[in-house]
């Protein structure tokens, strides 16, 4: 549990469970991050070999329990619940408390995984923790035009688009337009 937010470690749904990163996970995140590098990389800044050492990883689990334990960030393993394997990450970032009450989302998910639900249904679990447990009022996520899936999952879960953002995010080595989603707590609905 950490300390600031006193959070459960895991959520469960009916296929799927969020359970926070911890250095248990390590290796499992070392594979599925390996694995699916060809897949992410469109998706994702430019990575060095170096990003996909064990040790990178490992730092990666550990940065990730310090910034829950500070809320800042919480990073979740989507494990299948049927078999435990970890098919996938999702995060709520950046989190703004004060007059904000804000986190940013982002997700990833396994290739051969894809198309599934496991993704919406993981995206409804992560919002049930952020107006649940971390009492956010408000969830941000961005997402690249082309990425018609992820904005499919995204609008499952009652996100709302509210703009445009040209040249937002250098992916792969190009500046990359989002468009821009939100969902408020009072919409929410589990």
């Amino acid at each position: 549990m950490t300390p600031y937010i006193g959070i459960e470690e895991r959520f469960s749904g009916k296929s799927v469970m969020l359970q926070l990163l911890q250095p248990r996970y390590t290796k499992a995140y070392h594979q599925f991050r390996n694995e699916n590098r060809p897949f992410f990389t469109p998706f994702e800044g430019l990575k060095d070999d170096a990003s996909f050492t064990l040790a990178s990883h490992q730092a990666a689990v550990q940065q990730s329990v310090e910034e829950a334990d500070l809320d800042k960030a919480y990073g979740f393993g989507i494990f299948l619940r049927a078999s435990g394997t970890l098919i996938g990450t999702i995060r709520l970032s950046m989190i703004s408390r004060g007059v904000f009450q804000n986190a940013y989302l982002g997700y990833s998910m396994a290739e051969k995984y894809n198309g599934h639900g496991f993704m919406t249904e993981a995206v409804n679990l992560c919002l049930n923790v952020a107006f649940g447990a971390l009492k956010l009022h408000r969830v941000q996520a961005n997402v690249m035009p082309r990425n018609l899936a992820s904005q499919r999952v995204l609008e499952k879960n009652g996100f709302t688009r509210e703009g445009y953002s040209r040249n937002y995010l250098k992916i792969n080595g190009k500046w990359e337009d989002h468009i821009n989603f939100a969902i408020l707590a009072e919409d929410y609905q589990k």
